[in-house]
């Protein structure tokens, strides 16, 4: 099975280190990106999309049909937002964008990008936002569909985070990367993107994947490859 991939977020830390390994295997034939800004990378797979509302796909929609995954991997910081507005840019953007690739490419896989510690029924207000979002994607009818919930990942292959904060916390702590990337509870983003690929093609038993999870699916694919 070829995949030919939908991606959002591109932009951003996780996103990108989805898009290069996608360039990378010779298991994706196509990607369309899907993001506000231009991701800045030329390459013969890549078509590009640049689209400021999420909630209004209607420009655009057409364009979204026949790819057979999705790689969601757009998502905002909770700094600065109450639940109204967070509940908009996560929820309420994230299944609009499910629905219309789910009427399009029914038989196709979706990846939704979540994070550690999201829970329905959870006390934190993002935990509770992105659990639903969740419900909702694996509700559609997807072929298949998975959350990713990763922890601290570490950037590779020269990706650097938008988050100011974030890089200077990986700048001071880089040269332990080596000894983090031993642990299961942390992964980096080539990582993620090898372990999308690999859920894409043939699956895993696993919906919820957090970072050890997320591990052990790149190493399938490592050895897959």
């Amino acid at each position: 099975m070829k995949i030919k991939a939908i991606i959002t977020g591109a932009t951003g830390m996780v996103g990108k280190g989805v898009l290069l390994e996608c360039l990378e295997s010779p298991d994706v034939e196509s990607v369309l990106t899907i993001n506000r800004r231009p991701v800045g990378i030329t390459h013969p797979k890549i078509k590009e999309v640049i689209h400021a509302d999420f909630l209004d796909l209607s420009s655009i929609q057409q364009k979204l049909k026949g790819y057979n995954a999705c790689f969601f991997c757009m998502g905002v910081s909770i700094v600065g937002l109450n639940e109204e507005q967070y509940t908009r840019v996560t929820y309420t953007l994230t299944v609009n964008f499910a629905r219309i690739m789910h009427s399009l490419n029914p038989d196709s896989v979706f990846i939704y990008v979540s994070g550690t510690g999201t829970n329905e029924n959870g006390r934190a207000m993002w935990a509770r936002v992105k659990g639903r979002t969740e419900s909702a994607i694996f509700d559609m009818g997807f072929r298949d569909a998975y959350a990713f919930r990763p922890g601290l990942i570490l950037p590779e292959k020269g990706i650097r985070s938008k988050t100011g904060w974030y890089n200077a916390f990986y700048d001071v702590t880089k040269p332990f990367f080596p000894l983090m990337k031993k642990s299961s509870r942390v992964t980096t983003t080539t990582k993620v993107g090898q372990a999308m690929i690999k859920a894409a093609i043939d699956g895993f038993e696993k919906k919820y994947l957090e970072n050890a999870d997320i591990n052990a699916l790149a190493k399938i694919k490592e050895t897959y490859l």
